[in-house]
Parts: C-alpha cells; sequence; structure tokens
C-alpha cells in the first residue's frame, strides 16, 4: 500500500488483530546520515508495565532495557573452526557406525567353532581335503620349495586358507595321497576350504581335525594346546619317515629364524616335512624380509571357494537345489546382512553350509541372514581374544598396536590414511600406558613391510576424497573389506573388554578437540555410538568432560554425541531429561551444549519439540547460539516445521523469540549449506552444499519461497532488523552474481519479497535492492 492512502495496509490489519507488536523507532543518530528514519509503530497501551523478556517457566528475566538493532550474526558456536568439511564427514560416519549392525550371538553359534585337539590327521579328513581344495596362487611353486627345504612358513592371517593349503602341500609329499591323485582331486571338485576345519574355530586355520591315523600330524599353538617350540617337537626315531607334521608359530615368538633353522635339520635328517603356519606381525616380518623358510600366503578366491563349496554340498541334490543356494547368496538383503566385502575361505565355506541348509529347506531365510549377521562380530572376537596376552609391554606392543588400528579404522572407516594411521598411534599410547604406566611406548619410524597392517585389520588402501567446505580435496583413504566389521569392531571392544573403555574414552576425548571436522566429527558420533550401548558409563566417562571443557570444539562434540544416543529410544528420556537440566542450570557450557544438541533434532524426540526448547533457551543467549541451531535444523529434514515456527516466533509478544525469528532469517542468507550439516540424510540440498542455505531451500524446496519470503520481509521492515538485512540482502544478491545458478533463483524470488499482497517492501530497502540489481 502507497504512504498516504487510508486503506488500512495487510501489516496494519494483522497488527489490529494483535499478531505483531509494534516497535519504536530507533534514535536519530543511529541512522546514516541523510537517511530518512524507517516506517515506526508506537508500542500501544497493552503492553505499557509488562516483561518484554521472559525466559523457562519459572525464571525471571529483567525488564526489556530498550530497542537494540540487530546484527548480522558473524559465524558460528565454533568461531569459523570445525565447521567447513563436516557435512560429508558426519555422513560417511553414520553410514559405518550403526546400533543394529551388531547382533547377539545366534543360537548354536558356540557349537560351530568347536576347539579339536592335536594329534594325526584320520584319512578321512585327507579325502575331504582331495574333494573341496582349491589350490593357492602359487601352490606349486610351494610345493616345489617345501620338497626341497622340508620346511616352508605360510606367513597369512588366520581364516585365509594356510592349515588346508599346508594339509594338501604335506599329502601331495608323502605317502598318503600322492601328488598326481590329489592335483587330479583338486583340478575337479576342489574348493579352498574344508568344512571341518571351518568349523573348528571360525578361522581355516586356528584348530583342525583330528583323529587316530595316517601320515601328517598337526600341532596347534592356540588355547590349552601346547605351542611349537625345538623341544614340543618328537626328535629323532619319534620323527617318522616320511610323514608331514603341521605347527602354528606361538604368537609371543619375535625372532623365530633360529627355531626354524634347527627344526628344518631334524625334519630333513629324518626326510620328513613341516609346514608352519605364522599370522601378520613382527615375525612374519623378519621371516619374509630373510628369504629362507617364509613365503606370503594369498588365499584363492572366494568366489570359487563359495562355488566349489556348494556343489560339494549338494552334489546329491536336484540341481535346482544349487541353482538356489547360488541364487540367494548374491541376493542384496543377504549380501548385506554378511557385511563383507569378500568372505575369506573359512567364512566362505561356513557362508555355504548355511547357503546348502536354506536350499534344503532346513534354515529358515530369516535364520539365514541371522547367520550372516554374526560374520563380522566373529571376526572381531577372534581379533579381540589373542590381543590380551601377558608378559612385558614391549612383547605386547605388537599385538597393541594391531588392536589400536582395527579400533581406529572402526572410527574412522573410509577416512584420509594419515589421519587414522595417526589416530591409531595415539591410541597405541594410551592402551600401553594402561598396560605398564612406568613404559613410556615409542613409535616404528619405518616398516618392515608397509601395508601389512591393513591386511591384519582386514583393510585397503583406495582412492578418497575429504570436503574442505569450498573445496574437496583427494587424499589416500583407507577403509574395512565390508561394512560391517567397524561396527562390530568398536562394540566388541567396547562391551566385551571392560578395562579398554578408560583407553578409549580418553582418546576419544582427545580427538573431539582436534579444530578438523574430519576428526572430531567421527570421535564424536562414535562416543554417541557407545554411550548408547552404555549410557550410564558413557555419561561420566564421554558426555560430562566434553560438555564443561573450555573447548567449543569439545562441547560442539558433546552436543553431537548427546544427539547421536539419542537415536536409541532407550536412552533418549535420559538424554532429553539431562539437556533440560542443563538448561535450567547455572554452567554456561553445559547450557549452551543443550542448545547445542537440540540443533540436530533427536534429543528430544522430534523437530518441533527441539524448536520449543530452543524458544526457551533463547533469552540466555541473546539468539546468538540458539539461532545457529534453529538454523542447523532448518537446514534438515523438516525445514516446513522450522518456516513456521519461526513465522510464529515473529509475532509473539517476547522479544527473545522475535529476535531468534530475525537472526535465523539472517543467518540463513548468510551461511554456507555445508557448514550447517546434521545427522540426519538430506539429499535435495546435497547439490547445493556451496550456496547459502537459503538460496538453496528456494532452489530444492520452491514451496518454501512464500514463508521464507514473509520472514525476510518482516526483517527489512522491522526498524531493529532493517540494516542488518539490508546488508545481508545485498550481500546476498552480489554472491548469486557470480553463479548464474543461483542467480535464476533469485530472480525467481525477490519480485516475490517485493510485494506482500497489495504493500510494497519498505521504500528504503527496495531502493537499496534496485540500485544493487543495476551495479551488477
Amino acid at each position: 500500500m502507497r504512504r498516504g492512502c487510508t486503506r488500512p495496509s495487510a501489516w496494519h490489519r494483522r497488527r489490529a488483530a494483535g499478531r505483531i507488536e509494534g516497535e519504536v523507532p530507533p534514535p536519530a543518530s543511529d541512522l546514516p546520515p541523510g537517511m530518512p528514519p524507517p516506517r515506526t509503530y508506537v508500542r500501544g497501551p497493552r503492553h505499557e508495565g509488562r516483561r518484554a523478556m521472559s525466559g523457562p517457566d519459572g525464571i525471571d528475566t529483567p525488564a526489556d532495557p530498550g530497542p537494540r538493532r540487530l546484527d548480522i550474526p558473524r559465524g558460528g558456536p565454533l568461531d569459523g573452526a570445525g565447521e567447513a568439511g563436516g557435512a560429508r564427514t558426519a555422513r560417511e560416519a553414520r553410514a559405518h557406525l550403526r546400533l543394529t549392525d551388531c547382533p547377539p550371538r545366534p543360537p548354536g553359534a558356540a557349537d560351530e567353532h568347536r576347539p579339536l585337539p592335536e594329534g594325526p590327521v584320520a584319512r578321512e579328513e585327507l579325502a575331504l581335503i582331495r574333494r573341496v581344495h582349491r589350490p593357492a596362487p602359487g601352490h606349486a611353486a610351494m610345493r616345489e620349495r617345501l620338497r626341497h627345504t622340508h620346511l616352508l612358513a605360510l606367513c597369512g592371517e588366520p581364516g585365509t586358507g594356510r592349515a588346508c593349503t599346508g594339509l594338501a602341500l604335506l599329502a601331495q609329499l608323502t605317502d598318503h595321497g600322492g601328488p598326481a591323485d590329489l592335483t587330479e582331486r583338486a583340478g575337479s571338485a576342489g574348493a579352498a576350504e574344508c568344512a571341518e576345519v571351518a568349523d573348528s574355530a571360525g578361522t581355516a586355520d586356528s584348530a583342525e581335525p583330528a583323529a587316530p591315523a595316517g601320515g601328517l600330524v598337526i600341532r596347534l599353538g592356540p588355547g590349552d594346546l601346547p605351542g611349537l617350540s625345538a623341544e614340543d617337537l618328537p626328535a629323532g626315531p619319534q620323527i617318522e619317515r616320511g610323514h608331514g607334521y603341521l605347527l602354528e608359530l606361538p604368537a609371543d615368538e619375535t625372532d623365530p629364524g633360529p627355531l626354524l633353522d634347527r627344526l628344518r635339520a631334524r625334519f630333513a635328517e629324518r626326510g620328513a616335512f613341516g609346514v608352519v603356519l605364522v599370522a601378520g606381525g613382527p615375525a612374519a616380518d623378519r621371516l619374509l624380509s630373510a628369504r629362507r623358510h617364509a613365503v606370503p600366503y594369498e588365499p584363492p578366491p572366494a568366489a570359487e571357494v563359495l562355488d566349489h563349496q556348494l556343489s560339494d554340498l549338494l552334489a546329491d541334490k536336484p540341481a535346482e537345489l544349487l541353482d538356489l543356494a547360488r541364487a540367494t547368496a548374491v541376493r542384496p538383503d543377504v549380501a548385506d546382512a554378511l557385511g563383507l566385502d569378500e568372505p575369506r575361505p573359512g567364512e566362505a565355506a561356513r557362508f555355504a553350509r548355511h547357503l546348502a541348509a536354506h536350499a534344503e529347506g532346513r534354515l529358515s531365510h530369516e535364520g539365514l541372514l541371522e547367520r550372516c549377521r554374526a560374520f563380522a562380530p566373529e571376526q572381531a572376537r577372534a581379533w579381540f581374544d589373542g590381543a590380551g596376552r601377558p608378559g612385558t609391554l614391549p612383547a605386547a606392543l605388537p599385538a597393541l598396536r594391531t588392536a589400536a588400528l582395527r579400533i581406529a579404522l572402526a572410527v574412522f572407516n573410509g577416512s584420509a590414511h594419515s589421519l587414522t594411521s595417526e589416530a591409531a598411534e595415539l591410541l597405541t599410547w594410551e592402551l600401553a600406558v594402561t598396560v605398564d604406566p612406568q613404559y613410556a611406548p615409542g613409535r616404528t619410524l619405518f616398516a618392515v613391510r608397509p601395508g601389512a597392517g591393513l591386511a591384519a585389520a582386514r583393510a585397503v588402501c583406495c582412492d578418497g576424497v575429504e570436503d574442505l567446505g569450498e573445496a574437496s580435496v583427494p587424499v589416500r583413504a583407507v577403509r574395512f573389506q565390508g561394512r560391517r566389521l567397524a561396527s562390530a569392531v568398536l562394540y566388541e571392544a567396547w562391551d566385551g573388554h571392560h578395562n579398554v573403555r578408560g583407553p578409549m574414552a580418553r582418546w576419544l576425548r582427545a580427538l573431539c578437540d582436534d579444530p578438523r571436522p574430519q576428526v572430531w566429527v567421527r570421535a564424536a558420533v562414535a562416543a554417541g555410538v557407545l554411550c548408547a550401548r552404555d549410557y550410564l558409563y558413557g555419561f561420566v566417562e564421554l558426555l560430562l568432560p566434553l560438555a564443561r571443557a573450555d573447548s567449543p570444539v569439545q562441547r560442539m562434540a558433546a552436543a553431537t554425541a548427546l544427539a547421536e544416543a539419542a537415536r536409541d529410544e532407550g536412552v533418549r528420556p535420559a538424554v532429553d531429561g539431562l539437556l533440560r537440566g542443563w538448561a535450567l542450570g547455572d554452567d554456561a557450557r553445559e547450557r549452551e551444549t543443550a542448545v547445542l544438541a537440540h540443533g540436530y533434532g533427536l534429543a528430544a524426540g522430534s523437530v518441533r519439540a527441539s524448536l520449543e526448547e530452543l524458544a526457551r533457551l533463547a533469552y540466555a543467549d541473546d539468539g546468538r547460539t540458539t539461532s545457529y541451531s534453529v538454523l542447523r535444523l532448518l537446514a534438515g529434514t523438516d525445514p516446513e516445521a522450522v518456516l513456521a515456527a519461526l513465522a510464529a516466533w515473529l509475532h509473539d509478544t517476547r522479544r527473545p523469540r522475535r529476535d531468534l525469528a530475525l537472526l535465523t532469517v539472517l543467518r540463513a542468507v548468510t551461511t554456507r549449506t555445508s557448514h550447517l550439516w546434521g545427522l540426519g540424510e538430506v539429499p535435495e540440498l546435497e547439490p547445493y552444499a556451496a550456496w547459502p542455505l537459503a538460496t538453496a531451500l528456494l532452489a530444492a524446496r520452491p514451496g518454501s519461497a512464500p514463508r521464507f519470503a514473509e520472514l525476510l520481509r518482516a526483517a527489512l521492515t522491522w526498524a531493529r532488523s532493517a540494516a542488518a538485512a539490508e546488508d545481508a540482502l545485498v550481500g546476498w544478491i552480489r554472491r548469486a552474481a557470480r553463479d548464474d545458478r543461483q542467480l535464476a533463483v533469485l530472480y525467481g524470488f525477490l519480485p516475490r519479497l517485493a510485494h506482500d499482497g497489495d504493500e510494497p517492501l519498505d521504500v528504503r530497502a527496495a531502493t537499496r535492492i534496485r540500485e544493487v540489481l543495476e551495479a551488477l
């Protein structure tokens, strides 16, 4: 409505209905020279004597000190640190750590891994190996080397089929199944792992089938079975000529060269053969570097193992059952439940048995999925069961270093290799000083075999990208070979080994003080997931120290962890109650943490509930932090609810809520979308991550334009926010002028902004917008 007209404007109609409180014009001295005063409105009698600022229920607040001009909020609660790049990091962290990824051990799982005693190998077991064994790469070369040296050390990770390969090599060189016979059978019906070996210990070589007969003898090291040593091995006439012996090197053996020299001499003297299984670690590194007794072991392809196992298990069944088992193996839900990129031979053999049972009707589909979900937790249990061996810290340090790498990978899965390695070294130090506080562990500068540690963690390097806000940079990333391994490792370390919790908690708190979002965001998400597993412990050891820290990054990490923990329905009421208590308390750091936590829309159970809490807290910080959290909700999964709340606050009689609405609108046109990441998926905003949130919302959700225009128009016409809104709008337009796509969005929005029905935009604001557009 033009000035001087007598018909009431739309604003006056709303003002008469009591939905908008009037404002007092700012002092003339506050206006730029020569600038006419904006439209002003006088506070009515019904507002006299009442409090203009009211806090949460039951809290008295000071009277309104009078009008003040609002400024454009600069930055967020982290003052620019730890914000850019958090969107991609949070998305990847949430993808790798999920509460549902670690099911309880399924019924009958304990029977699948029954330990078997050492001793002679039965002919039936040798026949099974001949039937299902699938030669590993370099099998022929290994056989010839064993034939000439009488001793061969297979260096590889447990579960890769070393034991069956060792038995096959020995069988080919002894009187029990000659080379031609075994080779012929392997070429026709071989697979890589016998079912009994996979049953025995969850790996292909932790325990082997044994029975009284044959010329192959197995001696094992783990558990209550005797370890390998020169004294343990039968000497002289006890070593039968032409027999083969499968042995496993003890885990605490660091320099096995002299021992293997003596064993080789004894085997050669008696015309016998020995295969020694060596797990990855210092011993394997030494042997492979010396190039005398050892060869690196590579397993056969898992697809071949699986197919040959299915063919053997269903050989006497109708052909359609084999086809059904093969089709079931590649179903998306089965592959997702398995959660491994490529099962190891022992796992492939176990998987084949589950598929065969399902095809025959002995196992339901849900039962199959349940068994598949147990594969990753079983691998994590096997890893950590041997990590806490007694002994001095120097001897235990390699095992601790490997365990730390696996835990660090669980938190940083898919992240840059440098970040993961540094985090693993920090955790190694925490673990070491917990074992022996008097010992200060150092770091190994040069690895004997670079990449061997990743193999021990079932991890690989790959090409990755790290988001820096305005740009992305390529990095050398590292990840588990299976999406369920991260959750399984983290939960096993936290749930199954209580004394590891203290070092892990200290480690995560230190990572949460790193200003790089690629570090603190992952650590905070992991802390929240662990708090959901055990809230009583996590609250004291993780949440409270972070929330009460002086570092703003740690307080933001505490808020992130609380929001992540609130995903668990059983934990959410405790988190909601905690934040309510902090909001009413006197500790400013706890109150700020509560404000930041509600910015994720999870702690209170819904976005609307979080908005109500933020409105109650607006009195405490003049809207600075609360407006940031509201803006984060606006960039979340329910922007319509946020826009509706902003409109309601704008018409509220309480000034803190009006200021909260105005500050949020100002932030929307000045804050980059990538800075406002949350813990929910908002794929529609991803193409506009580098744009201001207002532009991104208008492009991704055109239906939000009318409500946002109303809010921005109010900010431009109200005296207390007009100057800041004009500056923000000018900067918004100038920034869009550098991008044709953004400019097209604004061309469609500005006409809507300029008119509210029959009421034009404030003359001063409209004039400045026109001047900016003419100057572009």
